[in-house]
């Protein structure tokens, strides 16, 4: 996995991109982990990260964020 960093959402990587969408298509932590092939206490933590760049206190609250910043559907999950 090679990050590229987006100038647009500083401290927001191509990686964490692919996280949020995944998540937004409700995959749980061990899928998402899977798919990038990392460890699930990765996908965790840059989870939990990504909750506090974004301010938001939840998951769901992480969609919405990620959605009014224009970051879902930025990225090809290969699906």
């Amino acid at each position: 996995m090679t990050p590229e960093c987006d100038t647009t959402n500083p401290g927001i990587d191509a990686n964490d991109q692919k996280i949020v969408n995944l998540l937004y298509e409700g995959l749980n932590d061990a899928s998402i982990a899977r798919h990038l092939g990392v460890g699930h206490r990765t996908v965790q933590r840059k989870v939990q990260r990504l909750m506090e760049l974004l301010e938001a206190n939840g998951r769901v609250a992480l969609g919405a964020r990620a959605q009014e910043l224009g970051l879902l559907g930025n990225t090809d999950t290969d699906h």
